[in-house]
């Protein structure tokens, strides 16, 4: 009877323990409800601003240990969108993005840290065949909402700046900047 009883109790134990340890949620970003913009500094005087139109990712929250959380983003370089179609061709050779060569800029976290009101992100920026690592804090996250019925929804936004020469990006520096500041918020859903 001890035996049956101190079973029990063990059996309780496991069970409880595995409720409170919760397992971290993937999420897939959702590109209808997500933006990647930039700008970029025009002979010193003004600032041309654009898009990518296609991207993907995902990302992993593990709220217990936000330390073995991850998020990684693609975008097709060829998706670029400056509102001039011309320009944006122009883009794509190989003087600026090389689509055909390097036809994915890509992001994979190598840490992420908790901070108030976010995530502290490092990772790896693979852009024109080079890998670069960069910083920047993920704002949100810190709740969920349903949308729609059955479907969880979880959101962060983040600005950041990269030199395009530091990924060999060189062409007409002079009358185009080098310092490329980009705007991402995106939803990802489970």
């Amino acid at each position: 009877m001890r035996t049956t009883i101190r079973l029990l109790g063990l059996v309780v134990l496991v069970a409880a323990a595995s409720l409170t340890a919760r397992a971290a949620d993937t999420y897939m970003v959702d590109p209808v409800h997500s933006s990647i913009s930039f700008k970029i500094s025009h002979i010193g005087i003004s600032y041309i601003h654009g898009r990518f139109d296609d991207f993907s990712g995902q990302f992993t929250i593990d709220k217990d240990d936000p330390s073995k959380s991850s998020f990684a983003l693609s975008i097709k370089v060829e998706s670029v969108d400056t509102n001039n179609p011309k320009r944006d061709e122009h883009l794509r050779n190989a003087d600026y993005f090389n689509a055909k060569q390097f036809p994915a800029m890509t992001f994979q976290s190598t840490s992420v840290k908790p901070v108030p009101g976010g995530y502290d992100v490092t990772g790896d920026l693979t852009l024109h065949g080079v890998t670069k690592p960069v910083g920047f804090t993920l704002k949100g996250g810190d709740k969920t909402v349903e949308f729609p019925k059955g479907m969880q929804r979880i959101g962060f936004t983040t600005n950041l700046v990269i030199k395009r020469s530091d990924f060999d990006m060189k062409t007409d520096l002079g009358a185009l900047g080098d310092e490329i500041p980009i705007d991402i918020g995106v939803e990802a859903a489970k």
